[in-house]
Parts: structure tokens; sequence; C-alpha cells
């Protein structure tokens, strides 16, 4: 059954320069850039501040400044007080600890270093940053589609429609900014992509169904005294407290799907995400405050994304999973007795969606081979492949992976930009780099502006970074 909406006329409340859908690390460097450049700017972003999965999603993650305005934020959030770091000193007991999300890997007392930034406070710092450049940020504003005036070969788009309290609304621009992280511009404008999960190696083990890196949802618990924690698994010998756990278990005090076992296989990212055998934590804002992961069940297949019915169902378990592992860990483990949860991520965070086809969809093949580019957006670049050993592999990304095949005058960032599933999970998807292609992507929109030209006439011959 279908519901015919009645034709309707929508006020154009906004005509910009550049309109960014979406403030996550990508739409919000994007924003600031081309403002700053002297670009009408007008950005919508669903929540009620800027950094995506970041802010409003607890991620948080901190480190050193990789240039430009990444660095400016890192020093900002630092002269405010908001970036928290551990070290090896600080936290005894951390490294190699099976508990910990990001260390685990490391030998028992190895060095380390674990900064994170305090999202709620960074968030609203990034919406000042916004304010200062001269961006009119629309925040609570739902993007719901875009207004595409078909032409032979590139299309473009003449406007986004959007929701707020002041109801539907357009908003038109010359230059449009995927900032979704999830290319939902890219695909509501008609711009052909891979589904999540649809480009997996389909390898001996493969059982037919296209399964999406599982997004999670993100929690805090402050008060918690580790060293307490510590001292059970040791005493016990229950490392991943899978003693407590079974204990819990017997009791009836956890529900199914809980704790559950990682999932083997040889795709791409082997056991990471697709399981929750244990507790999954890092330190985060102040002494005794942890971080905590909880991620959808890799065999559900959420497609949350493009399917109301995943994403629905991914919130209802993900928030019934985190009150029970609340509720155990004070019960049960040591050192969360007087622990309390205090903050839940406003959104699950989405590790595969929509990979737009771009005019260079940039893959492993490209890092493997050490392709060069005449259209460098970066100087190369060394990062860590975890399914590669951990080995490092230096290579560069074309400007042309930034531009969506069919619409003239739209620029790809982030999570959103062209690039094979594998990639874009494994380096491409971290807050450094967002931040870096957003900036990249409100650069060439103001330039674009200055020239009266499209994104895909813009002449781009050397690196921004």
């Amino acid at each position: 059954m279908q519901i015919e909406e009645p034709a309707r006329r929508i006020p154009l409340a906004y005509d910009a320069d550049v309109v960014v859908v979406g403030a996550g690390p990508g739409g919000f460097a994007a924003a600031r850039q081309a403002a700053r450049m002297g670009a009408r700017v007008v950005l919508v972003e669903r929540f009620d501040m800027p950094g995506g999965v970041h802010t409003s999603g607890l991620q948080g993650a901190a480190g050193p400044g990789v240039g430009g305005i990444h660095t400016e934020l890192m020093e900002r959030f630092a002269k405010a007080g908001y970036i928290y770091t551990v070290t090896q000193d600080t936290l005894p007991d951390w490294a190699g600890n099976p508990l910990s999300h990001y260390e685990r890997r490391h030998k028992p007392d190895a060095a380390f270093t674990r900064a994170s930034f305090n999202p709620e406070g960074a968030g609203s710092l990034m919406a000042q940053l916004l304010e200062e450049a001269g961006v009119t940020a629309l925040y609570g504003t739902s993007f719901v589609d875009a207004v595409v005036e078909e032409a032979p070969g590139n299309s473009r788009i003449r406007a986004i429609i959007v929701e707020n309290a002041s109801g539907r609304q357009a908003i038109g621009g010359r230059v449009f900014v995927e900032g979704s992280g999830t290319g939902e511009l890219a695909a509501r404008a008609g711009v052909r992509y891979v589904r999540g999960g649809g480009a997996q190696p389909k390898t001996a083990d493969w059982d037919g169904i296209d399964r999406p890196i599982p997004g999670g949802l993100l929690w805090i618990m402050d008060n918690i005294d580790f060293a307490a924690t510590v001292r059970h698994q040791k005493s016990a010998k229950d490392p991943t407290l899978s003693k407590l756990i079974a204990e819990a278990d017997a009791a009836g005090d956890l529900p199914p799907g809980l704790y559950r076992p990682r999932m083997g296989g040889s795709n791409v990212y082997g056991e990471a995400y697709i399981g929750h055998p244990t507790l999954d934590m890092s330190p985060m804002n102040a002494d005794g405050t942890f971080i905590i992961w909880q991620n959808v069940p890799y065999e559900w297949a959420l497609h949350m994304d493009d399917c109301a019915e995943d994403e629905a169902r991914a919130k209802r378990a993900l928030r019934g999973f985190i009150d029970a592992e609340a509720r155990f860990l004070k019960k049960y483990v040591p050192g969360f007795e007087n622990a309390h949860l205090s903050n839940i991520g406003r959104f699950v965070g989405i590790r595969d969606g929509r990979h737009p086809i771009g005019e260079h969809v940039f893959s492993l093949d490209d890092v493997l081979s050490d392709r060069r580019f005449p259209d460098p957006v970066t100087t190369p670049m060394t990062k860590t492949f975890f399914w590669d050993e951990y080995r490092k592999h230096t290579f560069e990304v074309p400007y042309r992976s930034f531009l969506p095949k069919g619409i003239s005058n739209m620029l790809l960032t982030g999570a959103s930009l062209s690039f094979t599933y594998d990639t874009i999970f494994m380096v491409m998807r971290n807050f450094p780099w967002c931040t870096q292609t957003g900036e990249i992507a409100g650069f060439a929109a103001a330039r674009c502006i200055e020239k009266g030209v499209t994104p895909k006439e813009l002449e781009w011959t050397a690196p921004y970074f």
C-alpha cells in the first residue's frame, strides 16, 4: 500500500554558496574551511552539536594534530582542558589487558599513551568555532531529500530538503558537501553506491549473507576502581571476567546475546567487532571513568544506514544490552560497586555504510601497488593496516575520489569518500583523516565559488596537506 502525498510548495529558507549535510568531522571541517575562505555556508545537522560519532556518539578520540583544522581542534581542546591522557605510569596493568579496547594486544607493562577528549565539551567548542567562522549551522535539522536537475553526463543538485522546528524547508546552493558519514546525500541525489557489506570477499566460509561491519553504541561509566578489577583478574585467574560472566549467566542475570563469542572467518576484518565475549572499554575524561563498547551482533547483518527497521532493532537491543551490562558490572565485578552509568551515545555509530561510486574508487590495490596519481590531495601517507599483520603502507589519495559519478556539484568527505569498504574501514574513517578530507572539500568548494566552476571542473594538481 502507498500513500500519495499532495504536491506542495516548499519555502526556500536559505540560499548559500556551499551547503554541507552533516556536521561530523568531515562536514565540520568543510564548513569551517569554506566559510573562512569567504563562502556563504549553511550546514545542517540532526543532532545538537557538531562532531558526529566523536561527540554525539561519545568516541572522543584525541591524538597529535595532523595539520590544518585537526591540529587547531586538538590545540583548542587542550587549552579548554578537554583532553585526558593516560600512560603505563598513570594506568598500570592496562597494556595487554584483555578488557582494553585499544591496548589489549600490547605486551603487559608496555609503554603506551591513550588520549581522549570530552565529547560534550568538545562538541560545544566545535559549535563555537563554526560560529566564529561565520557558518550558518542548523542543529536539530534532518536532511530529507535532494532536488536534482537532470542533465546528460552529470546532473546538478539545485537544493536540499530538510525538516526542523519550522517544518519542511528547502536550502539552495551552488556546491554541496556530503558530510553525513553514510553517503545519504549522495544516495538521495541518485549517485550509485555499494551497500555496506556488499563488497566483502566471498571466501570459502561465506554463507551467502552480506554482513556489514557492525556498528556500535558507546556508553560511559564513572567512579570505577580499576585497580580492584585487576586484583580480581589476577587472584581469580579470570583475565576476561569469564568466571564472573558464567556466574551471572547461571543466575539468570544476563540476557541472551550480551556476551557472545567472537566469530572466526577470513574476511578482511577477521574477528574485529564481530563478538562481545567480555567487557570492552577504554579510559576517558578523568581517572576512574571509562567508555565502553556495545556492538551490534554481527550475525544479525543489520544495514542501519538504509533500513529503518534495522536501525530501530539495533537501538532497542543495544540499549537493553547496556542496561544489563551496567547492572552485571555493579553486582558482580570488583571495582564497579560504586560505578554509575553517566552517558550513552545519541546514536549507533555505523562503521560500514554506503560507499558512493566516484570518478576514482580508491582500493587496496592502489595501496599495495604504490599507485601514484596526477591529482593527489595529500603527500604520500603512511598508515598501519591491522589486517596485514600491522604492516605500514605508504599511499596517496586522488581528488577524483571526492567526486561522485553523475553529479557535477557535490564533494564527498570522510567515510563517504569513494573507497572500497576494506580500505575505508581500516584506515580511512578515523577522526584525523575525516577532518582532513573535510578541510580539503571545503577548500575545493570555496575555490569553485571563487572561480565560478564545478568541483569536477576544478583543476587539482598539488597536494593540500
